[in-house]
């Protein structure tokens, strides 16, 4: 049983938030979430794009960006761990938001255990292979001197450059076919394999939440996508009897 009550015990993932100030009623949502169904879960992982861009660590110093840290730290006090993955609007939330909003950096992909469970987590951006251009992006901004770089330039000049690039993904996005935006199968197939079968994968990315069984070299895995923050909240909730999606009010 859990230390927080006769409520079972069980952890949380979220993904595809999309945070940000022009979306208020979104963050606030959020906030009640951190402050109510958070604080009975044992654990809480993000899977990615939490909010809708970072552009470095100062960041942080933004009031709408401000809250949600301020929100993980309770969530902290409060003595639930948090952890995170990056996402790709994300990917350069660093140790200086880590610090700030106590949450434990994970890798991408990573592996854990839970209720007896083996279970492999990821954004899931990474395993949308068809979408050639975007991994050939994805590959430049995740080397170490593209984002030193990048880091260099003052702050508004950074998200000046990310704007524009969030109107070209848009415009691109368009004329993009549908399947070459999800996963590729054989992608997925060959993460589940060299990450010895685990039981549960859970990713984002997506925003086509759902639950497939599949089957990869005779063993039987679940792979559950979760939803996006777009138009509702919702959160995946996983105990020692499985896994099952929360939509919040």
């Amino acid at each position: 049983m859990s230390s927080k009550g006769n409520e079972a015990g069980h952890t949380l993932f979220i993904s595809d938030l999309h945070l940000c100030s022009s979306r208020p009623a979104i963050t606030e949502q959020f906030i009640r979430f951190m402050e109510n169904r958070a604080t009975r879960a044992d654990a809480l992982y993000v899977l990615g794009d939490l909010f809708e861009y970072w552009a470095g660590d100062e960041e942080i110093g933004d009031e709408h960006h401000r809250r949600v840290v301020l929100a993980f730290a309770a969530l902290a006090d409060a003595g639930i761990p948090c952890f995170f993955i990056h996402g790709n609007r994300d990917f350069l939330i660093s140790q200086g938001f880590s610090s700030a909003a106590r949450v434990t950096l994970l890798s991408d992909p990573a592996q854990l255990t839970l209720y007896g469970r083996h279970i492999l987590l990821s954004h899931g951006d990474a395993l949308c292979t068809d979408d050639r251009a975007y991994q050939a992006f994805r590959q430049q901004v995740r080397n170490e001197n593209w984002q030193r770089s990048f880091l260099a330039q003052p702050l508004q000049v950074r998200k000046a450059q990310i704007e524009a690039l969030r109107t070209r993904s848009e415009q691109e996005k368009s004329y993009k076919a549908e399947s070459i935006m999800d996963v590729n199968p054989d992608a997925v197939a060959g993460l589940l394999r060299a990450h010895a079968y685990p039981e549960l994968f859970i990713h984002g990315h997506t925003h086509r939440p759902d639950v497939h069984d599949i089957e990869v070299d005779g063993h039987r895995i679940q792979r559950w996508v979760l939803g996006d923050w777009y138009e509702q909240g919702s959160c995946l909730q996983l105990d020692a009897t499985g896994c099952r999606p929360v939509l919040l009010d």
